[in-house]
């Protein structure tokens, strides 16, 4: 009974994966992903954000406009009050333009230092989607893996099935041994444990997917190979040198940290700026009387000393541009390290997929040969069992190492930041340099 509904849910799920829904393709999965996954979405946001810091610095560019008000109760004890003191109602208001004329560059520099973190921003946005869209890959060819393997433990258990059935015609009919037919039992129940267990690994890989995608996968299919994969180990580590979105981000960081260097130095230049105002007020000081004014002042400021503070803030900003370039070292060598990796398992793959399909090929010889020779009686059933699982553990085997193969391609796809380029994914706008829209 058990065995019954095993068969039933492979069953329902295989119309799960076929002709009940339509087909999902890898590249509308990583599409639905760039588009849904939180990591992405975060990213996005600090990008967004990002266009605002630079609004915020073009603001020093701009006038400034104050208006200020008061009114209350003033006591006042001066010589316009003498003999005594005076209580008057006293009332203010002013109003007043400011415009920078000059700031030793610091509004120019936090400018550049905002186009600069924007820039970041979006390569971030960039390198974070190729990083889940490797994920998304990662899922998909898992659960593909899961579907084919399914299939093949499904096949094992009915060439188990046939065996079982033979042997146990044999044996009530008196020819065949109890034994050979308890072991052949023992077989088969194995097999049917290895078909539970490879619904369970089919369950836990769309639920990874899921997590990934956003949605559970619909009828997933074994990828093509895909095309970009380069010659040379040398050229793909100079083309994700090149081309890998967290390197130019580094590059960036580094041109916004020598920008808020830059600003910092400003703070030891003269600041001058144009001011219109006007004031309007009332009974100031105990004297009974209106105080208004207007003036157009150009006015000149400059620290001559503040305890050293701002000369360690430029310091400070110094390091932070040798941090900034370190950070770029380092990815650098992170970005180097995994496309020699990646290469390296394509490479390791690649060379054990032709042994592996020679064992199949021999596997499947010798199941042929164990029948042929079962006929003539050289061989038991149990022979055939043998020959069976065999073969069963060498397509398995093959199967691992083909997806592995396919895996390694993508993999180095994404080290080298063309994984969505590859699938004809569309990057969101937030990814495209010199872009403020959102997605």
């Amino acid at each position: 009974m058990k065995f019954r509904h095993s068969i039933f849910f492979c069953a329902l799920s295989g119309a799960l994966f076929s002709g009940a829904v339509s087909a999902q393709t890898l590249s509308e999965a990583v599409d639905r992903a760039i588009k849904s996954n939180p990591e992405v979405l975060m990213d996005a946001s600090r990008r967004l954000a990002s266009d605002e810091q630079i609004n915020q610095a073009r603001g020093g560019y701009r006038p400034r406009v104050d208006l200020s008000a008061g009114l209350g109760s003033e006591w006042s004890d001066n010589t316009a009050t003498q003999p005594g003191s005076d209580t008057l109602f006293r009332r203010e208001s002013a109003l007043t333009l400011s415009q920078m004329l000059y700031d030793g560059a610091a509004t120019k520099s936090q400018v550049e230092r905002g186009e600069a973190m924007v820039r970041s921003a979006a390569y971030r946005v960039a390198g974070t989607s190729e990083d889940v869209a490797l994920r998304v890959v990662a899922a998909y060819l898992e659960v593909a893996r899961r579907q084919e393997q399914r299939d093949l433990t499904r096949a094992n258990l009915a060439a188990h099935e046939r065996v079982f059935e033979q042997i146990k015609l044999r044996t009530d009919s008196g020819i065949g041994r109890r034994a050979d037919l308890d072991q052949t039992q023992a077989r088969l129940a194995l097999a049917q444990a290895n078909l539970v267990a490879a619904d369970a690994a089919l369950r836990d890989a769309t639920i990874q997917f899921r997590r990934i995608v956003g949605e559970m996968p619909n009828a997933v299919a074994r990828p093509e190979n895909p095309q970009g994969v380069p010659a040379s180990e040398d050229e793909a580590v100079s083309i994700a040198l090149g081309n890998h979105p967290l390197f130019n981000s580094a590059e960036a960081d580094i041109d916004a940290a020598k920008a808020q260097t830059r600003a910092t130095e400003s703070l030891l230049r003269p600041r001058v700026d144009l001011q219109l105002g006007t004031d309007w007020n009332n009974n100031l000081d105990g004297v009974h009387y209106r105080n208004n004014d207007a003036y157009a002042m150009v006015r000149f400021k400059y620290n001559l000393y503040n305890g050293g503070t701002d000369q360690a803030r430029v310091a400070e900003s110094r390091i932070q541009e040798m941090q900034a370039a370190e950070a770029l070292n380092n990815t650098l060598r992170l970005i180097e390290e995994s496309t020699r990796l990646s290469w390296s398992s394509l490479l390791a793959a690649g060379d054990s997929l032709p042994k592996m399909k020679e064992r199949v090929a021999a596997s499947e010889k010798t199941r042929e040969a164990y029948a042929n020779q079962f006929i003539i009686g050289q061989r038991t059933l149990l022979d055939l069992l043998d020959s069976e699982n065999e073969l069963y553990t060498a397509r398995q085997s093959y199967l691992d190492g083909q997806y592995v193969e396919l895996l390694a391609r993508y993999r180095l796809l994404a080290n080298m930041g063309k994984l969505l380029a590859t699938l004809g994914v569309a990057p969101r706008e937030e990814a495209r340099v010199g872009s403020s829209s959102g997605s």
